[in-house]
């Protein structure tokens, strides 16, 4: 009796002990951030010496903007850096690999809407300018110049609807604009040329009210291009 008692403990203990490494062992596995991502890139880019003048920081609407207009992006040496879905935490655990150490001359950071969609759970408007703020101190301690582009207009979220994010948006974006101007950094207004009169993003300029069409990149790409070079 007492020998299956104890085989029963020592099989019970083996069962948490396989549990608890193959728990750690998914934990290891995990890239909350997706650091894997453009690691490649990077490692070539930085290999090879062949610097970008400008990287952009975002998510879908970056990452589309570079598979809409790859040309865009080609042609004036700049590198994009949008995941879709992020959030500005994991875009600030990113920001060393994906921005500094690549050496552009300015960043352009557009980012904030997946926060308000709560894609990565609740963020205030705290908690988001206090993300976009530190990235643009890592990129001012890196002599690296800040463009900060003003979150897109957005009504309502498809995928998460009933948040009402219009008043949330404004706030972060007046703040951004405030925090350029006291900060020598530059403000990129992306928001009042793709608004319509909901203060959402018109349904010229996209599909699903959140992400812009290839007409919105098209409005979006001039005005980026003059900030980048006033910025410049």
């Amino acid at each position: 009796m007492k020998n299956f008692i104890l085989l029963s403990i020592l099989i019970f203990l083996s069962n948490v002990m396989f549990a608890q490494k193959e728990e750690y062992r998914e934990l290891m596995e995990q890239d909350w951030a997706n650091l894997k991502k453009y690691k490649a890139q990077n490692e070539k880019i930085i290999a090879n010496q062949d610097f970008p003048d400008v990287v952009f920081m975002g998510n879908s609407i970056t990452e589309g903007w570079v598979n809409a207009q790859p040309e865009f992006f080609k042609n004036n040496n700049y590198a994009g850096r949008g995941i879709g879905g992020q959030t500005t935490p994991q875009m600030l655990l990113r920001f060393m690999p994906d921005v500094v150490k690549l050496n552009p001359k300015a960043v352009v950071i557009l980012a904030g809407t997946n926060d308000i969609a709560g894609n990565t759970g609740f963020s205030s408007v705290e908690m988001i300018t206090n993300n976009i703020q530190a990235m643009a101190q890592l990129a001012e301690a890196n002599n690296i110049k800040v463009i900060l582009a003003s979150i897109l207009p957005v009504y309502d979220y498809p995928w998460r609807p009933g948040l009402e994010p219009v008043q949330k948006i404004a706030k972060i974006n007046t703040w951004i604009k405030k925090y350029a101007k006291e900060n020598k950094h530059t403000y990129l207004d992306l928001f009042t040329p793709l608004k319509d009169e909901k203060e959402g993003l018109s349904k010229r300029y996209s599909e699903d009210g959140v992400h812009p069409n290839l007409e919105g990149y098209h409005v979006m790409a001039p005005i980026t291009q003059n900030a980048i070079q006033n910025t410049l």
